[in-house]
């Protein structure tokens, strides 16, 4: 038994070429098993050209939008972009000044803060309604002034195409030009918030605060 399993081993030959052979044949099979073929290649790539287009595009629509606070003032819509307002403030007490301007309403106390409150519709000239319980104040600033805006109402944020805000005529919304952005198609004045915090006029409020 002993020599049957000898001369058999000694009889048989390993080819090791052969074996890499097929060696190398199983892994190229597998290699394009797992590879996907040329048009499936290309309709992966499309697909991917696809969602990056899209992606693209909603960022743009994204960044092409401007975010404000909507507002109600004498019967008329106004809005303000949102990165200039620190928070929206219900009227509750007011202190008047004396001797201070006619749109200089008061000034309030925002949680230790005292905050001086202009009056829009006294600073632009427009109709006045009178104060209700509805009042709000915007609180608004860029890192030098910070005043409140009284408001007859605050419906809240909406997001506005800047496509769709086109300029204005003072004739078109009662208020100089120099305080407007630009006008929506539905009739939504877009104030200037960084010329209204700029202006001399209003600088006053500065004085009074302290």
């Amino acid at each position: 038994m002993n020599k049957s399993n000898t001369s058999a081993g000694s009889g048989s030959s390993v080819d090791w070429k052969a074996i890499h052979r097929r060696l190398d044949h199983a892994a190229k099979a597998l290699e394009q098993g797992l590879a996907p073929a040329p048009e499936e290649r290309k309709r992966i790539l499309k697909e991917r050209a696809t969602i990056l287009a899209r992606e693209q595009k909603d960022d743009q629509v994204i960044h092409d939008r401007l975010e404000v606070i909507e507002f109600l003032l004498a019967y008329e819509r106004y809005a303000i972009e949102s990165s200039w307002v620190r928070e929206v403030y219900p009227l509750k007490e007011i202190t008047p000044l004396p001797g201070a301007p006619a749109f200089v309403l008061g000034i309030i106390n925002v949680r230790g803060q005292i905050v001086s409150v202009i009056d829009l519709k006294k600073f632009f000239d427009l109709p006045s309604k009178g104060l209700t319980d509805l009042n709000k104040v915007i609180i608004i600033g860029d890192g030098n002034m910070e005043f409140g805006l009284l408001a007859d109402a605050v419906p809240g944020v909406r997001q506005v195409p800047c496509d769709e805000i086109q300029p204005s005529l003072p004739t078109q919304t009662g208020v100089r030009a120099e305080y407007v952005r630009g006008l929506t198609a539905d009739r939504l004045v877009v104030l200037d918030a960084a010329k209204i915090l700029a202006d001399p006029a209003i600088k006053v409020c500065q004085t009074l605060d302290t």
